[in-house]
């Protein structure tokens, strides 16, 4: 709303409209970061003056979060026995207060906005059915796990098919060879100005793509997102543990997504690829820090409420979208790290106990190995995020190219 203000203010001032002298002040909505500092700000208060309400309507509703028996966690039970109850499905304030934002201060048209922001809602509304599913069984088992997967790869199918198919976004037009309306992506290799698809494959490090996936990047993109999806969703199981890691993601995404749509510094210095619709994607990142923010608020320990699938699977869907959009998927590894090391750790679990019959870790997710030996739950939850600054520094200064 904010951009096409900015555009009616521009024509006036283009066509000696008198009253666009005065509101020469409008000209900051034409600019990516007053409106992405704005989406960060409005997000925030807007949910610290939602949330409340929500949480109180999801106390009503009787929505607690159903916890799982001491047969089946065992000593975690007691750890955790106090959360029962907990009004869950708060995800649906975050993904509220991000779409209120980037609608208000974004160009939700704009295409890799449009795709991030779409995979977030569907991933969500999943994510909502089944954090629905468990409040009326009144159990933690919710949508069958055979149906959460196939319904996340329909939905990342949707979302790589667009990514692929959409010239200004693949970086070339698959139907006639040639380059897309927007010119795709570009990338600076030996002096010369290069073209670069976004099927093809790089790391930060490196000046040239590693190798070109043609239409393999459809399943390698579907990978990412439901990998993706489901790391936040595994990591979400200590009080404001999923959220912190979410927020210094965002940031750094944010970051990556502003310098590639730079062609003075992002592609001129830091080499790295480059479209100039890629900028507007900082606004939805930045409404999602200052909306994870303001959820942190009431999810810090003791959590007055939790994000549930709602939050984590639409939460991590976006962001993994986000991250093939500036073709840095690879670099998620890093600045995703916790994400990663959750994922994986239930990933060695599951496969040590099945070839050796031996357990690696007291418990997975990793997070509930470590309250097993003796950690606090804010111990825990304190120095995740610490790693998880540590990881998205670490993936930043990745980004020069050797």
């Amino acid at each position: 709303m904010l951009y096409w203000i900015y555009e009616i203010w521009k024509r006036a001032l283009e066509e000696g409209e008198t009253w666009a002298h005065a509101f020469r002040f409008l000209n900051l909505f034409g600019y990516i970061t007053p409106r992405a500092g704005l989406a960060t700000l409005m997000s925030f208060l807007l949910t610290l003056f939602i949330g409340p309400r929500v949480i109180r309507r999801l106390i009503s509703m009787k929505v607690g979060q159903p916890i799982r028996t001491a047969e089946e966690v065992h000593k975690l039970a007691e750890l955790h026995g106090g959360k029962a109850g907990t009004p869950t499905m708060g995800g649906v304030l975050i993904l509220g207060m991000v779409l209120v934002s980037v609608l208000i201060c974004g160009r939700p048209l704009n295409p890799f906005v449009a795709v991030c922001m779409c995979v977030m809602l569907a991933l969500g509304l999943l994510g909502f059915v089944d954090d629905y599913a468990k409040v009326v069984k009144k159990n933690s088992a919710g949508v069958s796990a055979r149906q959460k997967l196939a319904w996340q790869f329909v939905i990342a199918g949707v979302a790589a098919c667009f990514v692929f198919f959409k010239p200004e976004v693949s970086g070339l037009d698959l139907a006639t060879g040639e380059p897309g309306a927007m010119k795709g992506f570009h990338l600076k290799v030996e002096g010369e100005t290069a073209r670069f698809p976004i099927s093809s494959l790089s790391f930060p490090l490196l000046k040239k793509p590693i190798f070109e996936l043609s239409w393999f990047a459809i399943p390698f993109f579907m990978l990412i997102i439901v990998g993706c999806s489901n790391a936040v969703n595994l990591t979400d199981g200590l009080d404001g543990l999923a959220t912190g890691c979410t927020i210094t993601v965002s940031l750094a995404y944010a970051v990556l997504a502003y310098l590639a749509g730079r062609y003075d510094f992002g592609f001129e210095y830091l080499k790295i690829p480059f479209n100039p619709l890629l900028g507007e994607l900082t606004v939805f990142l930045m409404a999602l820090v200052g909306a994870g923010m303001g959820f942190l608020w009431f999810n810090c320990h003791p959590a007055k409420v939790f994000m549930g699938d709602t939050g984590s699977l639409g939460i991590g869907g976006g962001l993994a979208t986000a991250a093939i959009c500036t073709k840095q998927e690879l670099l998620l590894v890093v600045i995703g790290g916790v994400f990663v090391m959750e994922a994986m750790s239930v990933i060695l679990q599951v496969a040590s106990f099945k070839t050796r019959g031996k357990r690696i870790f007291a418990m997975s997710p990793v997070h509930h190995h470590f309250e097993l030996r003796g950690w606090h739950e804010s111990q825990v939850i304190i120095r995740f995020w610490i790693l998880s600054i540590m990881f998205a520094l670490a993936g930043l200064s990745l980004l020069k190219v050797l």
